[in-house]
């Protein structure tokens, strides 16, 4: 199961949709540089499939890489089937650890109300960057299998 980075997104402010800016430098327990959810936390890097904003877009939402807020768009890989604790590597160098499958929404944020409806907290994953480098579009992401 391999897959590929479509998007590499960030924003300097929370709970609006992310801006697609090609590369950004992730840093270990930190996230992406510049990012406003970057930090020591065990949400460092969102994650959502293409798949799933291609969901949207045939329901009629104009909707496009970042607009749920995601750092990095993948293709080609099913993010929920990566385990909790699983490790993926991203280009040459990244390792991201996967900590979490979905999240709970306590209030509907500017990309709800833009959009009507908001496939991250069920769609989408997190994890925290355990090898830093920089991320760009294209990069391949692979799982790391025991022993890797």
């Amino acid at each position: 199961m391999q897959g590929r980075i479509v998007a590499v997104c960030t924003s300097t402010k929370k709970g609006v949709a992310k801006k697609d800016v090609g590369q950004a430098e992730a840093r270990v327990n930190w996230g992406l540089v510049g990012d406003a959810h970057a930090a020591d936390w065990h949400r460092q890097v969102s994650l959502l499939a293409m798949e799933s904003i291609e969901k949207m877009r045939a329901l009629g939402l104009k909707v496009r890489p970042g607009s749920f807020a995601e750092n990095l768009t993948t293709e080609g890989i099913d993010l929920l089937a990566l385990p909790i604790g699983s490790r993926v590597r991203v280009g040459n160098d990244v390792v991201l650890e996967i900590t979490q499958h979905g999240k709970i929404c306590h209030e509907k944020c500017a990309i709800y109300r833009a959009a009507g409806d908001c496939v991250m907290p069920r769609e989408g994953i997190f994890a925290r960057v355990i090898t830093g480098g920089t991320i760009r579009t294209g990069d391949m992401i692979t799982p790391i299998h025991e022993g890797e």
